[in-house]
């Protein structure tokens, strides 16, 4: 695919990004380069500082798939930015944690010293403040990120002020742990796939104590796991089984017909269920069957009125039919049958019409 054919939409960021988005989508397997929408996007933000509509029709005609496509992705993930973004995202967790640890207040008294809102940026295009759901770091809390990377861990209202107050300088401050600040733009380069180009990018942060509790205290304690050596590299693939470990496979005709004999020996636990329910169906069925059986008499007053009214079952019951009295069983039924009215309509008295008021005059007259 060449610049030239993108629209001219997209073409101007077809331009600068393409060599960058057809390494993104050699990544990924023939036919399922769709699957490279999100770090493409990312690669846009690294552009724009976020998702424009160039930037969508761009990514829809790089994936071949429509621009709605992109849009219900990018809008759906709250690090695709849908306007421009300043140079620094800070986010303060307010979630239960950090919130509670006072990061509330650290964003409320961000606000008022920045004087912007949730997703806003101020006027000189330096910062856009954000509150975040959950930053994943509730040992620090509350903690403060600047463009996703862990700046100020266990803030407070002026520390996070001291932050911001830097950064609109022109300083980098360096983070508590984790990454070098970098900008927002520089971050989505990350983002989308690519090594951070700054040399010691990485060098600044060091683990907070937090995060080295367990380390010490298994140290302390002398915890270690048996035959655990640290030097040992990680495979990256599964090891190779030997040539004799591989199992033969059984004759195809052989192979079915033990499956077929372990399937009805264990049969799954969905199947089982649904093979309980069935019986327990068909026999309440049978039952039913059996009394509406001709000939045959039930002792339940209900089903003989049923079956009187409706003997087959063939059609539904007429509005208004008169049933006829099912035959009393015992002479009990019979005495009471003989004592009893008919039932009614089974309507409430409320509903019965009423009796004029001849103090109230008529209706026409009201």
């Amino acid at each position: 695919m060449t610049t030239e054919e993108f629209t001219p939409t997209a073409a101007p960021l077809a331009e600068k990004l393409l060599g960058s988005a057809q390494e993104i989508l050699a990544r990924y397997p023939a036919g399922r380069e769709r699957s490279a929408l999100l770090p493409l996007l990312h690669l846009v933000q690294t552009e724009e500082g976020y998702v424009s509509p160039a930037g969508v029709a761009f990514c829809a005609e790089v994936l071949g798939i429509n621009k709605a496509q992109v849009g219900a992705v990018a809008t759906f993930y709250t690090m695709y930015k849908r306007r421009p973004t300043g140079e620094y995202l800070v986010s303060v967790c307010t979630n239960t944690l950090c919130n509670v640890m006072g990061g509330q207040a650290v964003y409320d008294r961000l606000t008022e010293h920045l004087g912007v809102g949730h997703d806003e940026t101020t006027a000189d295009g330096k910062i856009t403040l954000e509150h975040a759901e959950c930053l994943a770091a509730c040992d620090y809390a509350p903690v403060v990120t600047v463009n996703y990377d862990f700046t100020v861990d266990q803030a407070t209202p002026d520390s996070a002020v001291e932050l911001v107050d830097k950064l609109a300088a022109g300083e980098r401050p360096t983070p508590a742990r984790g990454a070098r600040i970098c900008s927002l733009k520089e971050m989505q380069y990350q983002l989308a796939g690519f090594a951070d180009p700054r040399d010691g990018a990485v060098g600044d942060g060091v683990a907070g104590a937090p995060t080295l509790r367990g380390v010490r205290l298994a140290q302390e304690h002398g915890v270690a796991v048996a035959g655990f050596d640290p030097e040992t590299p990680i495979t990256k693939t599964k090891p190779a089984r030997e040539a004799g470990a591989l199992p033969t496979p059984a004759p195809a005709a052989k192979a079915d017909e033990k499956a077929d004999k372990t399937a009805e020996e264990k049969p799954g636990r969905v199947a089982s269920v649904v093979k309980a329910a069935t019986t327990a169906v068909k026999a309440v069925a049978g039952k039913v069957e059996e009394r509406r059986h001709a000939g045959q008499k039930t002792e339940d007053p209900q089903i003989r009125t049923a079956e009187l009214r409706n003997p087959t079952a063939s059609e539904p019951a007429r509005p208004g039919a008169e049933a006829g009295s099912p035959p009393p069983a015992n002479a009990a039924e019979a005495a009471g049958a003989a004592t009893s009215p008919p039932a009614g309509d089974g309507k409430p008295a409320g509903d019965s019409p009423r009796t004029p008021d001849p103090t109230r005059g008529s209706e026409e007259e009201k």
